[in-house]
């Protein structure tokens, strides 16, 4: 056991002093952050909380980043999300050399908390869809555990406004907590505010397509669904609000 502990010591630091430890961050930060969002999407879905769950789901996924941030924040910046690593990069607050590793982590650590939300949750979710996996509308869809579905009656419009709005939010947010030109907000306080933030946006937005903010937090757990049994309408079904998301940002 002893030996065991050693050899995780030793490779905790290697990453923790290798040049890739701020992609580590990034990984394990955006990991943390899906697996407890999801988590807290998979109790709503499953226990069927209806109105209640906009609440529930809201601060679960504030308290998400809100932790997230911290546990990342020292080393990497605590982005845990590609939409804020590519705007801060274009304003200069992220070298952009470091751009496609975050991305790269991000993206995997929403795939792997995906898998392991779902791996918690299988005797679940077969109890609860009999074992038919399928996405909303139906009555016991179960992929919007994972991914973020548009309301039918939502436009292509008024989708790609949704997105506009709400990620430009969230942006004035993260670069309001970690403006150090007027030192108004200490660094301890900036994962609060961030979370707070999230909340608010969410309880704001969060009814026509579910307040996807983060690429990472939706393409990885999609493409796992894709993979685990949902099929190809994970990507296929509402496409319009999947192409909104590309067109507007590019990078979910």
């Amino acid at each position: 056991m002893k030996t065991l502990d050693a050899i995780l010591f030793k490779l905790l630091l290697f990453f923790v002093r290798s040049p890739a430890k701020e992609a580590c961050a990034e990984f394990f930060g955006t990991l943390f952050l899906v697996v407890v969002g999801d988590g807290v999407m998979a109790t709503v879905t499953l226990g069927r909380l209806g109105p209640h769950g906009v609440i529930v789901s809201s601060i679960g996924w504030g308290l998400a980043v809100a932790i997230a941030v911290a546990i990342a924040g020292s080393i990497s910046g605590g982005h845990v999300n590609p939409a804020v690593t590519f705007a801060l990069a274009s304003v200069k607050k992220c070298p952009w050399k470091y751009v496609a590793h975050y991305m790269v982590a991000q993206y995997l650590g929403g795939f792997i908390a995906a898998a392991l939300v779902y791996i918690v949750y299988y005797d679940a979710i077969n109890e609860f869809d009999n074992g038919q996996r399928q996405l909303p509308p139906h009555f016991n869809s179960t992929a919007q555990i994972f991914s973020t579905y548009p309301q039918d009656f939502v436009s292509i419009g008024s989708c790609l406004l949704d997105q506009v709005v709400a990620t430009a939010l969230l942006l004035i947010v993260v670069c309001a907590a970690i403006d150090q030109r007027y030192k108004r907000v200490p660094p301890y306080y900036q994962p609060t505010i961030v979370g707070l933030g999230l909340i608010s946006i969410f309880l704001a937005f969060g009814y026509n397509c579910g307040a996807p903010l983060n690429p990472a937090r939706d393409l990885g757990p999609r493409i796992f669904t894709l993979l685990a049994g949902w099929g190809l309408e994970t990507f296929t079904a509402k496409f319009r609000v999947w192409s909104s998301k590309c067109s507007y940002r590019g990078v979910h």
